[in-house]
């Protein structure tokens, strides 16, 4: 990304063009992540933030597979459980110029957030294999700030955190809502054979909630 001096002068014509940004980032993100991005800039005096359009991937651990087959599928023990998860996010950023630590070339980032979640589960031997979906909407804020390194290229710190609204939960033939309007829950037989709540299998299924982020990326004048 441009050092903000350079930013700041663009913005003062209101004739000039609109200029872009596209940008890498990797590191953490509950998990390890990885985020391309594309920003638009000089916008004029009469909106002097930058906004950027993103898309993430994350992988991260999708919850306990043992407890995972019980409210979603059956009581079977059976199998040795295999587990993957990964978390798919847009996100709209709008960057407000800041000076942080020190470092003048800084923004405040927030923003909403949109996020797909999908945790694999496979027993070996068992004969027992199901995802867990969930999609879900949030709002982010964070830190950022940019070191020049060439006339086009930049080097960015993000550190922030990420926070989504709990949502359905599906999986195999059941489903888990938080009003706990639940499609066919399965029978928790710990529990004198009560039906599976919503708050049983958000507990099993660590979907997005508290996402906390620090990446490390660069930026390309395009």
């Amino acid at each position: 990304m441009l050092c903000l001096s350079n930013k700041v002068c663009g913005q003062e014509n209101t004739n000039s063009r609109l200029n872009y940004i596209g940008s890498l980032a990797i590191g953490y993100n509950r998990g390890f992540g990885i985020q391309t991005s594309l920003t638009a800039y000089n916008f004029g005096k009469s909106f002097p933030v930058d906004l950027r359009f993103g898309l993430g991937l994350t992988f991260l651990n999708p919850g306990n597979a043992d407890d995972a087959r019980r409210i979603f599928v059956n009581d079977a023990t059976n199998g040795v459980p295999e587990k993957s998860g990964r978390s798919f996010d847009l996100r709209l950023d709008f960057m407000f110029p800041k000076t942080i630590f020190g470092n003048s070339t800084s923004f405040v980032v927030l923003g909403p957030r949109f996020s797909t979640f999908r945790g694999h589960f496979d027993f070996v031997d068992g004969n027992e294999v199901f995802d867990v979906t969930s999609a879900q909407w949030g709002v982010g804020i964070a830190l950022e700030n940019h070191f020049r390194m060439t006339d086009k290229l930049t080097l960015f710190l993000n550190y922030g955190v990420d926070g989504y609204i709990p949502s359905t939960l599906t999986g195999h033939d059941s489903a888990y809502s938080p009003d706990n309007s639940n499609v066919n829950p399965k029978d928790n037989n710990r529990n004198d054979g009560n039906p599976f709540q919503y708050k049983d299998a958000n507990k099993a299924i660590y979907q997005p909630f508290i996402m906390p982020r620090a990446l490390i990326g660069l930026d390309l004048k395009l």
